[in-house]
């Protein structure tokens, strides 16, 4: 019987030589490239271990204010008997309730001011720009520029002879005074991205210009403005240069409380820690539960 077997044409060895070359060059030169479930592994740890340098104050503070005052001081170690004798003695000193209501006023107040400020003016500088527009909004950053102890004495005077010292009015002035540029420009930029055919289409209809902002503008822009007042918030919250230069006691913030523990005997870290962990719990909480809110108006109109 016989078999019949078939020749299969092999290459000549030339064509084997180049081929080797071939493979060995795209070897030499293609790059090592991780995959993505790698670059998602490293990039997820680089985020925890960046959350983790910036949490551990916080966490330091936290578990200090549940140390005796010895504790504090000698022993620096993450295990220890907590205490409330802190606490107790930090609410025994001062009525923390009065403080965080002042605060709460004050920080509140001044972001509503300053919107109700910044709103019809970011809405004529974008819609109703002029040749000193660029100038005025240049003009507002400056002063942001220009330190806080260089207007201390004439605004102290200011609120000596019109007796707004140690008054929640007078410090809802300053912080909405201290936060208007900072409103004005990120309302700017909220409302220059906003189509002006929307608004063009609400004057054909006869919408007049408050109906325009009312009904078109605050709608449409209303994570904008609602991550501008988040950020306002926090920024009179922590302001501490005018709480403690303008207030005393019946108005003075929680701001003020915390630096009441700082005597000339010296610092007493376990209650200055419980002090301010009460101080900062508040604003712990709230931009905890509008942090959504807060990331969608930062990235509003950055895609399109």
């Amino acid at each position: 019987m016989t078999t019949l077997k078939t020749k299969q044409a092999l290459p000549a060895d030339g064509q084997l030589a180049s081929a080797s070359a071939d493979t060995a060059t795209r070897a030499r030169h293609t790059p090592l490239v991780p995959s993505a479930g790698s670059r998602r592994v490293w990039l997820t740890l680089l985020g925890w271990g960046i959350a983790l340098i910036i949490f551990f104050p916080i966490l330091w503070m936290v578990l200090t204010g549940f140390k005796t005052e010895a504790e504090a001081i000698a022993d620096p170690s993450l295990i220890f008997s907590p205490t409330l004798e802190s606490y107790i003695a930090v609410q025994a000193r001062a009525d923390y309730f009065k403080f965080a209501m002042n605060s709460v006023v004050v920080a509140f107040g001044s972001t509503l001011l300053a919107l109700a400020i910044a709103i019809p003016s970011a809405y004529a500088m974008a819609f109703l720009p002029t040749k000193r527009t660029k100038g005025t909004l240049l003009w507002m950053l400056s002063t942001k520029m220009l330190p806080p102890v260089g207007v201390l004495v004439p605004i102290y005077l200011l609120f000596r002879d019109f007796g707004l010292l140690d008054t929640r009015t007078g410090l809802i002035i300053v912080y909405t005074l201290m936060n208007l540029p900072i409103v004005v420009w990120m309302l700017y930029t909220f409302f220059k991205d906003l189509p002006r055919d929307i608004l063009e289409a609400g004057r054909m209809d006869g919408a007049s210009t408050f109906q325009e902002v009312i009904y078109l503008l605050l709608p449409l822009t209303l994570p904008g403005i609602a991550s501008t007042g988040l950020l306002s918030v926090i920024l009179s919250w922590n302001e501490a240069f005018w709480s403690l230069n303008l207030t005393s006691s019946s108005a003075a913030p929680l701001t003020a409380y915390i630096a009441s523990f700082s005597s000339p005997e010296g610092l007493f870290w376990a209650k200055l820690s419980a002090a301010s962990t009460m101080a900062i719990a508040p604003i712990l909480v709230f931009g905890w539960l509008t942090q959504k809110q807060m990331v969608r108006g930062l990235t509003f109109g950055a895609v399109k």
